[in-house]
């Protein structure tokens, strides 16, 4: 650009006479403030928390998960069906509260934990009984009213 003249007097000098832009320095990507690192650590912190509830409770329900897999094979066995309430209650409540449970005592239980009378019925009649009866019979209906209690019910945690 030696040859430019001082005083361009076309575009073509003009253009030549321009000087090269410089490259600018590359923009850091690590926050500038402290406030975005804590931030950060915080966000952090708040999802490890999170998925740690998640497999606390995913690990809480696996009983209750092994009794709905249950329930799909045994139909409506009252027997069955009370070993498997049975069950699930002596995982998620005190054992020296659902042990010694039986007959309408066992079916105010299962009310009182479902926050609802459903139990109460026919076929709560046919859930206390079946167990000591000689020979059982169907009882249409009970599966389904297990499915509910076991999806609806609040446990204790035992510790």
């Amino acid at each position: 650009m030696s040859d430019t003249p001082t005083n361009p007097t076309n575009l073509v000098d003009l253009i030549d006479s321009l000087t090269e832009v410089p490259d600018l320095a590359p923009v850091s990507l690590w926050p500038q403030t402290q406030g975005w690192i804590v931030l950060a650590a915080l966000l952090l912190s708040g999802i490890a928390f999170g998925i740690r509830a998640a497999v606390h409770n995913y690990r809480a329900n696996a009983y209750r998960r092994a009794a709905l897999a249950e329930l799909a094979s045994v139909g409506d066995d009252p027997v069955q069906i009370a070993t498997i309430l049975k069950r699930a209650a002596l995982a998620a409540y005190p054992r020296d509260r659902v042990a010694p449970l039986t007959g309408s005592d066992w079916l105010t239980f299962l009310n009182q934990t479902s926050n609802k009378e459903r139990f109460s019925g026919s076929l709560g009649t046919a859930l206390a009984t079946a167990p000591y009866a000689v020979k059982p019979a169907q009882a249409p209906g009970l599966n389904a009213l297990a499915r509910q209690w076991l999806r609806t019910h609040k446990p204790e945690r035992v510790s």
